[in-house]
């Protein structure tokens, strides 16, 4: 925790890396310390999965030590450095094409924010500091640690809300043992519009903001193997779901991303879903090479495909 004796190195050093994760493409940059989450965030997730909400993510009943302490991610951690990458598209798909989540029309993020903050990591070898990279593959609490370090504030609809920025966002963090003053964490308050819980389509935002992923689109698309749950309708969606993104209104005014590889792949844009059903392995592996839609499988395409409509 942070205490007064504990020393960290030069605000210069700090704003370094905020200069070299802006010269990166990110559009915020912010510091926290590396601590256990607070009890009432560990309360609130463990209610959650012992209701079942998770649904299929079973993942996340893992490494509950680690998720709630991220020190146990790397030796003498001493600070958690949270950044975000704007991917919002100019170009969208028109709406009589099955729809695909915006954040997968370019490259895998993954790749991309862990590329983009390799010099981050760089320059903190150069202090002699240990450090590694966290983009949505460790039992890491993201936006919980996102808002810590000060970018923005969590959502009804459990998104990320950076003010003035909106949600658009992928999120990527360094774990370091480098000790650099923290930010102040966001404190805005999501304005409780309620739009995102009316919008949502299965109705699986709760009043209390807790989304059941049972219920969630995006969760059922991608990540559920098996038959769609009787009574849940995909309408016009085939992989994902930005609906409560859409809904909200921080981002009515949500700057288009300038990173070219997330520039849309337009032939993903313009599958029909006869394209889908009849793609092969063989098409499946080309189009979506360094694609984050490789995720669903090419099953889960055609389930998909199928339930369009119904």
């Amino acid at each position: 925790m942070d205490t007064p004796s504990t020393k960290y190195l030069s605000n210069d050093i700090r704003e370094q890396v905020r200069r070299i994760a802006t010269e990166s493409g990110f559009s915020r940059c912010g510091f926290a310390v590396a601590a256990p989450v607070d009890a009432a965030a560990v309360k609130a997730f463990d209610d959650w999965i012992a209701a079942g909400k998770h649904g299929c993510l079973s993942y996340l009943e893992k490494y509950r030590d680690v998720r709630n302490d991220p020190r146990l991610l790397l030796d003498g951690a001493a600070t958690i450095i949270a950044v975000a990458l704007n991917y919002l598209p100019r170009e969208k798909q028109q709406p009589q094409y099955p729809q695909i989540a915006y954040y997968a029309y370019g490259d895998d993020y993954h790749d991309v924010v862990r590329n983009r903050l390799a010099p981050v990591v760089d320059y903190l070898a150069t202090l002699g500091a240990s450090s590694r990279i966290c983009v949505d593959t460790a039992p890491l609490r993201e936006r919980y640690w996102a808002q810590q370090a000060g970018l923005g504030f969590i959502g009804m609809n459990n998104q990320l809300i950076i003010p003035s920025l909106g949600s658009y966002h992928f999120l990527g963090f360094v774990i370091t043992t480098a000790a650099l003053q923290p930010d102040e964490p966001c404190i805005s308050p999501c304005i409780s519009c309620r739009r995102c819980l009316i919008y949502c389509p299965t109705k699986a935002i709760s009043d209390h903001g807790a989304i059941d992923a049972r219920r969630c689109l995006s969760c059922l698309t991608i990540e559920h193997r098996g038959e769609i749950p009787e009574g849940i309708s995909l309408g016009n969606r085939l992989y994902g779901c930005d609906t409560c993104q859409k809904a909200c209104p921080h981002n009515i005014y949500a700057p288009t991303t300038e990173i070219p590889e997330f520039t849309p792949i337009p032939e993903r844009l313009t599958l029909t879903v006869n394209d889908i059903l009849e793609m092969d392995q063989e098409r499946y592996a080309a189009l979506f090479r360094h694609s984050a839609i490789k995720r669903a499988k090419l099953a889960a395409l055609h389930r998909n495909a199928a339930h369009i409509g119904k």
